[in-house]
C-alpha cells in the first residue's frame, strides 16, 4: 500500500474511505481506529461470542477494504456501509452456528442414538421387572387378564369389555382394582 498524506481525527469518514480505496496505509489505519470498537461492540452484540465478534469484526473489515472503491455516498453515510456490512457477516455467522434440527425419525439420527444402558439402569430396571412380574402374578386372574391388554397392549377399558366379553363397567373395576393393587405393591416393595 501507498502512504500519502496524514489522517488527523477531524478527517470525514468519506475521505479515510478514499484513501483506503487508493491504497494509502494511513488511511486504513486511522479507519481501523475509528471503526474498531463500533464494528466489534455491534458483532458482539448479535453473535454473543468474544471470539466470533473478532473474527467477523476482522472480516467486515477485509471487505471494507476491499470493497473501499466501489463505496456510493448516495446510498448512506460510510458508518451504515461498514455496520450493515458487519451486521450482515454476524447474522451469517449465527446461522452457520446454529445446529441444524433433525426429526426423531431420521435414520441417521436414530443411528446416533444408543440404546444401551448403564450397568446401573440395566440393574434397577432387571430389579423392577422382577418385582412388577410378580405383583401382576398376584392379581386375580380376571384383573391379570384386564391389565395385560389394557398396559401391555393400550385397548381401552370398551375393547377390554369386547374382548372378554363382559360388561364395561366391569372391564373398568377390573383395570381399575387391578392398577390399585399394582400401585399398593409397589410402595411396599419401596419403603425403608
Amino acid at each position: 500500500m501507498r502512504t500519502h498524506g496524514s489522517y488527523d481525527d477531524e478527517a470525514s469518514d468519506e475521505a479515510l474511505l478514499s484513501g483506503v480505496a487508493v491504497g494509502d496505509d494511513r488511511a486504513v489505519l486511522a479507519f481501523v481506529r475509528r471503526y474498531q470498537r463500533r464494528l466489534f461492540g455491534l458483532a458482539l452484540g448479535i453473535v454473543g461470542d468474544p471470539g466470533m465478534a473478532e473474527d467477523v469484526a476482522q472480516e467486515a473489515f477485509i471487505r471494507v477494504l476491499r470493497h473501499a472503491a466501489v463505496y456510493d455516498a448516495r446510498r448512506g453515510s460510510v458508518a451504515t456501509w461498514t455496520l450493515t456490512i458487519t451486521r450482515n457477516l454476524a447474522i451469517d455467522a449465527v446461522r452457520v452456528r446454529r445446529p441444524i434440527p433433525t426429526a426423531p425419525e431420521d435414520r441417521t439420527f436414530l443411528s446416533l442414538v444408543s440404546n444401551d444402558r448403564s450397568p446401573d439402569d440395566a440393574a434397577s430396571m432387571s430389579e423392577s421387572m422382577t418385582q412388577a412380574r410378580f405383583a401382576l402374578a398376584a392379581l386375580p386372574n380376571d384383573q391379570r387378564r384386564a391389565i395385560v391388554l389394557a398396559v401391555m397392549y393400550g385397548r381401552t377399558a370398551s375393547e377390554v369389555a369386547s374382548l372378554e366379553a363382559i360388561p364395561l363397567g366391569t372391564a373398568k373395576s377390573r383395570i381399575r382394582l387391578g392398577l390399585a393393587k399394582l400401585r399398593e405393591a409397589a410402595a411396599i416393595t419401596e419403603a425403608p
